[in-house]
């Protein structure tokens, strides 16, 4: 008996059918980001990251065209099993040689290599208007900003992040999750805070008033509670995200786990959206002390985020997507550590036994609750992970990482410096 099967037993004893978890999985599609293979740079510009974000690190092999950073994609997901998205920044246009557009101007055009490139693998792509790392950023403040000039060109260019989602959803027949985020705010205490909360919401408004079918293009909203020189005001905050979704038909909540206080979890969060809204959006990431977007392990809050999506039965209403960036290890390494990681959540949640569990709660059984949470802690979880790579045709643990050796030696080390 192989030792699949020997943990098959082992899950089946308490009600779990491993079988049928692996299929599961297998359909529940999670986004990819590209900018991780660049450090959330893009091709539109040559200035520093901004908007309270930052990236550390310089690791050699940093993508720096698009084909490397296709390449780079395409290695780190061959190294990871289940069902992916593409999820794009705005500030990844590819433009023809002498051609140009500001971001208020950008068409599908500029992304038809993208959508060749993800119709090739079978996939969907996901949109982000880049809401920073731009000149038309005044004084730290983009959609909530006083002046008219400045909202209305960020206000154009959502708008056209709008028509280019419709695009990739017709093109790649998978809807287009758009999030709407932004760094505004400001560094020490502001003499005004609605305000530039009011100037936010019309704005956000006036973006979503351009046509969009709501099948095809799912539009979020995504808070925050603070960034590098945004420490103690952001426009979007936690309660102006999830009200302007609430109260706006055609809008979803988005919650990043690294984007609230420290001792906040978005498990928590996540069935409570759940009981009000028919679909929420998730960034997963993993904050050290802040929203430092270190590359996401398999870790307690990982796995009960991932347990919750399983338990509420929300596979299919939660629209996961990955958001780290770290440059200080190699990036190809850093998708597939943070992809393999969720994808390992997700698998361990489908193979709890959660009916068992929930039964003694309501039984009121909490001390063999606790006993019994303990003991599944110690299930053959790794035999039934590597069965699951075996049958998406990806390497086990153990096998990918000399891969990735190989590509740096042969790929990554022979890249030069962006032109």
């Amino acid at each position: 008996m192989s030792r699949y099967e020997e943990a098959k037993k082992k899950f089946a004893a308490l009600g779990v059918d491993t079988d049928v978890a692996m299929e599961k999985l297998k359909n529940a599609s999670v986004s990819v980001h590209c900018w991780q293979g660049d450090d959330v740079i893009g091709f539109d510009h040559e200035g520093p990251l901004t908007g309270g974000i930052q990236t550390t690190g310089n690791y050699p092999g940093k993508a720096t065209t698009p084909q490397q950073l296709m390449d780079d994609i395409d290695k780190a997901m061959s190294l990871c099993p289940g069902k992916k998205k593409l999820n794009l920044h705005a500030c990844y246009a590819i433009f023809e040689d002498g051609e140009f557009v500001d971001r208020d101007k950008l068409e599908p055009k500029h992304f038809a290599k993208w959508v060749e490139f993800a119709k090739e693998r079978g996939m969907g792509i996901d949109f982000n208007p880049t809401f920073f790392s731009h000149d038309k950023v005044k004084d730290g403040l983009t959609l909530s900003s006083p002046d008219e000039e400045t909202r209305k060109f960020w206000i154009e260019h959502g708008k056209a992040c709008i028509r280019i989602s419709q695009y990739f959803a017709e093109e790649t027949g998978v809807p287009c999750v758009m999030n709407i985020w932004t760094g505004d705010g400001y560094k020490d205490i502001p003499a005004d805070r609605m305000g530039p909360r009011m100037r936010y919401k019309e704005s956000i408004e006036e973006i979503l008033s351009e046509p969009y079918d709501f099948d095809k293009v799912k539009p979020c909203v995504e808070s925050k509670v603070f960034g590098i020189g945004v420490e103690s005001y952001t426009a979007g905050s936690a309660e102006f995200a999830l009200t302007f979704a609430a109260t706006h038909e055609g809008c979803l909540p988005l919650m990043d786990n690294g984007h609230y206080h420290p001792t906040e979890v978005v498990s928590d969060k996540i069935p409570a959206l759940l009981c009000f809204f028919p679909e929420i959006a998730l960034h997963i990431t993993r904050g050290v002390r802040w929203d430092s977007d270190h590359v996401v392990l398999y870790d307690d809050e990982t796995k009960e985020m991932a347990k919750e999506i399983v338990r509420c039965d929300a596979l299919d209403r939660v629209y996961m997507a990955l958001d780290y960036f770290d440059a200080s290890i190699n990036r190809v390494a850093a998708w597939a550590v943070g992809i393999r990681s969720w994808e390992r959540a997700l698998l361990t949640a489908l193979c709890t036994p959660s009916e068992m569990l929930k039964k003694l709660q309501d039984e009121n059984k909490l001390t063999e609750l606790m006993v019994r949470h303990e003991e599944v802690r110690m299930l053959p979880w790794g035999d039934i992970w590597d069965e699951y790579c075996t049958r998406c045709g990806a390497p086990k643990d153990g096998e990918w990482f000399g891969e990735v050796e190989k590509y740096e030696k042969d790929v990554l080390s022979k890249r030069g410096n962006r032109k």
